[in-house]
């Protein structure tokens, strides 16, 4: 029986701006991760855990995730609702600048029950996997109840920070909850630059507080290449060829490198698949390289 992953979080709409016209597309990091660890190793079972509407720009957001062969069984649909949306906008000088409206998405109700918070959805799934978006949107009261399940429970999690400070009500309840995130986590995909900006630690303090947490996973370190969490690496890792867009750099990273561990991989070859992965997406604009064809 193949291994369940639930890839839980917010997919959103994406108007990527051109003029007077916008292109419409989907997106999310947890969901872009999703779509990498499917690629990575098709032999998981990989299922999308968010909330949507039951309006036009929510059934585009669905056909796209079980277009990419992820599942949609999990998928919560709440009538009269509707998903995010942000729009990228480029300056003169090709900066790309970002504007959300997600206050009121339906995603913000994952795990919502009559009274308490409900988390049934996750039970028999193998592993869980989890950025710090997914928490951030959430209710206070339901990040703490949902940390406390997962402690309880005997699934694996994978955590991304993904730290965000405008989602967040403060920095120390994003560091506090990311703290007891990262404690629970079986395999942590950390950025040091979030790390960097949520902790204000350097880069060596980052590094250091991960050697001492003992978690296996990486360090994501941008054109550097990862660093090896748990298990000692020394490896070159091969610049990018052409450097597009950053989008979804760090997402595939994690989908690709999730793929290769839970496939057998060695840790080396892991990391390598993964940074090779996400060289690849960097050349590309948006967050999703076309599929290889067979």
């Amino acid at each position: 029986m193949s291994l369940r992953i639930a890839c839980v979080g917010e997919a959103m709409i994406e108007l990527a701006i051109s003029g007077n016209t916008a292109g419409v597309g989907v997106a999310g990091d947890t969901l872009n991760a999703a779509v990498y660890l499917t690629r990575a190793n098709p032999d998981l079972q990989v299922d999308y855990i968010t909330c949507l509407g039951d309006d036009p720009f929510s059934l585009q957001i669905r056909d796209f995730i079980e277009n990419q062969g992820i599942g949609c069984d999990n998928i919560s649909i709440l009538p009269g609702r509707t998903p995010g949306l942000y729009a990228i906008t480029t300056s003169p000088e090709g900066e790309r600048s970002f504007t959300y409206w997600r206050e009121t998405a339906a995603a913000r109700s994952l795990f919502a029950g009559p009274g308490e918070a409900d988390f049934s959805v996750l039970a028999g799934y193998d592993v869980v996997y989890l950025s710090g978006i997914t928490i951030a949107i959430l209710p206070h009261p339901v990040r703490l109840a949902l940390i406390d399940w997962l402690v309880q429970s005997d699934v694996h999690v994978v955590f991304d920070s993904n730290f965000r400070p405008r989602l967040w009500e403060d920095t120390a309840t994003a560091r506090t909850i990311t703290t007891l995130l990262w404690a629970c986590a079986d395999i942590a995909l950390p950025s040091v630059d979030d790390e960097m900006d949520l902790f204000g630690e350097t880069h060596e303090q980052v590094r250091q507080r991960f050697a001492e947490l003992g978690v296996r996973g990486a360090l994501k370190q941008g054109a550097d290449g990862p660093a090896s969490l748990g298990e000692p690496v020394s490896q070159n890792y091969p610049p990018a060829r052409n450097v597009v867009d950053t989008t979804a750099a760090g997402d595939s990273f994690n989908g690709a490198y999730l793929g290769a561990v839970l496939a057998g991989a060695t840790q080396a070859d892991a990391l390598m698949a993964a940074h090779l992965c996400a060289s690849e997406v960097v050349g590309i604009r948006g967050a999703i390289t076309p599929r290889v064809q067979e």
